[in-house]
């Protein structure tokens, strides 16, 4: 019992950021109930960022009843990729990733080959509420499949790496490249098993990585390092963070986005109970950060002092930026 309390204390004091502190001190106090549509709703989200000029991925259409799935041949029409996913999902479930035809059927970014039925059929199971939060009636949605930048290739297995910033009040706090793997079948999610990287939030070079909680240096499929990459557009990524604090109106949120080929950065999603596992791709705790930024506004409150989001993502970046690269 001694040791848990040692233990405990350590990690307090390195700052590390528990699940109850997140959800007492941040999630609760920052983010109001009746705002929660707007990011636990993907529709409702890409439609806020639309009118607020951000781009998205474009949405090829929706699926609301069952009686709707007819309509889905003529939503794709001769498109050979696009994704399936739901509108209310959490950490990856139910999406369906098309990446090409083949022979009359569709083969997924994993390689796997299925039909049009199996297809309608994931749709329906999106309706009856399987994979939305609380298993509520769900939508689908049908939407643009992300080509990632080129930046990607070495150091991620298929699917779409992301990038998630932590913003507190508009300020991003800490920054995760989360790379897909051959065990989380392409797709971006630590709890499937995808890697969490560090990312610098001066410079938007990455650090070392998480992967089912160990820490490594290199991909586990690819084998090259992913430290010492250098994200580009580092700065419109943070400034894209920082700025979805006035598209939502919720004070902690994780912001989604991507690198896509020709389109450049997109946000997914925005989520308004991030996990923690970023502390660990960081060895840094949020608190620390959090605690900074809480400061920060308060001595701005005093003043009588709003930041634009340019000096947001500046005054992190003086403060919690230029962390050393790992080496070997």
């Amino acid at each position: 019992m001694f040791g848990l309390w040692k233990t405990w204390k350590a990690l307090e004091a390195r700052g590390i950021m528990g699940i109850n502190r997140r959800n007492a001190d941040y999630v609760l106090k920052y983010n109001k109930r009746s705002l929660y549509p707007i990011v636990d709703d993907k529709i409702i989200t890409k439609e806020r960022a639309i009118a607020a000029g951000i781009h998205v991925p474009e949405l090829y259409g929706v699926i609301s009843t069952e009686k709707e799935i007819d309509n889905l041949d003529k939503i794709i029409g001769g498109r050979t990729d696009f994704v399936v996913k739901p509108a209310q999902g959490a950490g990856g479930d139910g999406i369906l990733v098309i990446a090409d035809r083949f022979e009359g059927r569709y083969r997924t970014v994993s390689g796997k080959i299925i039909s049009f039925d199996e297809i309608e059929h994931q749709i329906s199971s999106i309706l009856t509420g399987l994979y939305s939060l609380g298993g509520h009636r769900d939508r689908a949605l049908i939407e643009y499949r992300v080509t990632p930048d080129q930046i990607f290739k070495s150091i991620s297995y298929e699917g779409v790496p992301d990038i998630r910033i932590i913003v507190l009040m508009g300020y991003p706090v800490m920054a995760m490249l989360r790379l897909p793997t051959r065990q989380s079948g392409g797709k971006a999610n630590l709890h499937q098993g995808a890697i969490g990287v560090g990312v610098d939030l001066a410079t938007g070079l990455t650090l070392r990585g998480t992967w089912l909680n160990n820490i490594i240096t290199k991909h586990p499929d690819t084998t090259n390092a992913v430290d010492g990459v250098q994200l580009p557009y580092w700065d419109g990524f943070m400034k894209l963070a920082a700025g979805c604090y006035e598209l939502c109106g919720l004070g902690y949120i994780g912001v989604d986005m991507v690198l896509d080929q020709e389109k450049g950065p997109l946000i997914l999603e925005l989520n308004a109970r991030p996990g923690l596992n970023i502390q660990i791709a960081n060895d840094c705790g949020l608190t620390l950060r959090t605690h900074a930024v809480e400061a920060r506004l308060e001595e701005l409150k005093a003043r009588g002092i709003t930041e634009t989001v340019q000096e947001r993502v500046e005054f992190v970046q003086e403060l919690f930026g230029h962390i050393p690269a790992v080496e070997g």
